[in-house]
């Protein structure tokens, strides 16, 4: 079983092998985590994205890092929260299992997850955590992979709380 860790920080500055993207659908950049991680990684992603023909959400699509420290970045395409009536959970559920599917399809040993769908796409923070956090755990329970490290990036203090509250 990996280790699972919440932490506090820039998840673009982390050491791990692949770094999930809060992304959009079309994969082309945006505010948040996704600007942040465009940034940092450079201009090839950008161009490397243009040739994948955006993702739906739930989904998620595998680039080359590029200028990050990463091996890898996991295009994540979370919902937008339209109060919990449009499948919402399972759509954010299905987020972290399609990531660490491809994490493990590459054998990615360590990932680092950001808040997926709680900024601007307004899904719940207490509920975001839980989600993803029950997601996690079932995909490491029911499917080998090489993981070791499970990173949880939060970028404020509200999430990094409700995660370690989560975890004990």
């Amino acid at each position: 079983m990996p280790e699972i860790q919440p932490l506090l920080g820039d998840i673009t500055t982390l050491t791990v092998e692949a770094v999930v993207n809060a992304a959009n659908t079309g994969l082309l950049g945006g505010g948040g985590v996704d600007g942040a991680i465009h940034r940092a990684a450079g201009p090839q992603l950008l161009e490397y994205c243009r040739t994948l023909g955006g993702c739906p959400t739930g989904e998620a699509r595998i680039t080359p890092a590029f200028r990050l420290g990463a091996k890898f970045i996991i295009h994540a395409v979370g919902p937008v929260w339209h109060g919990g009536k449009r499948g919402e959970c399972e759509l954010l559920t299905s987020c972290y299992r399609n990531s660490l599917a491809l994490a493990t399809a590459h054998e990615v040993r360590s990932i680092a997850f950001p808040c997926i769908s709680t900024g601007v796409y307004r899904f719940p923070k207490a509920l975001a955590a839980e989600t993803a956090l029950a997601a996690i755990r079932s995909y490491v329970e029911d499917q080998p992979s090489g993981l070791q490290r499970i990173v949880l990036c939060c970028f404020e203090q509200e999430s990094f709380d409700l995660y370690c509250k989560l975890m004990g």
